[in-house]
């Protein structure tokens, strides 16, 4: 079995209205968030490493790290193909700045994309464009309904039930 399929086979069977489940959780998001605190500090110090020796550095197991990579996948210059990690792959956390705040931004993910650490990084200015950005990429906007007796949109004179409509 791949470290990736272990990873999200353990922690996504863990409910987090459990005791067991809130534990794992909480630690997972306070060691992620250390990380992050780490990492958005030195923007320049791009990452790299094995998983392990990430995993060593950070002061967690390999299924911790193997869950933050999988978080951090989507936001990396060069993704890592997290499908396939094993404890020796080598990896990089070299990361694009706004697609990671999105990101987390979309994730919910208020305790990571609020850190101080982000100041140094992105405007205020830039951050707020960004947050609406996501958080407008989520609305749904449904098309204004055409009424049976309202004039038909393809521009005939007639009404809709009448013309484009009658199929209907």
């Amino acid at each position: 079995m791949s470290l990736l399929v272990d990873w999200r086979g353990h922690a996504y069977r863990l409910d987090d209205r459990t005791p067991e489940g809130q534990a794992f959780w909480n630690d997972y998001f306070q060691r992620e968030k250390a990380i992050y605190e780490q990492i958005l500090a030195n923007p320049k110090d791009v990452v790299k490493g094995t998983v392990k020796e990430l995993a060593e550095k950070y002061d967690m197991t390999i299924e911790l790290m193997v869950g933050f990579l999988d978080g951090i996948e989507e936001s990396l210059v060069t993704p890592n193909n997290v499908t396939e990690l094993e404890e020796d792959t080598m990896v990089s956390l070299e990361y694009d700045p706004e697609k990671l705040y999105r990101n987390m931004v979309g994730c919910d993910a208020e305790w990571l994309y609020t850190l101080p650490q982000w100041d140094n990084l992105l405007t205020e200015e830039r951050k707020k464009e960004l947050y609406k950005i996501e958080r407008s990429s989520k609305t749904v906007v449904k098309p204004h309904k055409i009424g049976r007796n309202d004039q038909c949109p393809c521009g005939s004179g007639k009404k809709y039930k009448k013309c484009c409509g009658a199929n209907k």
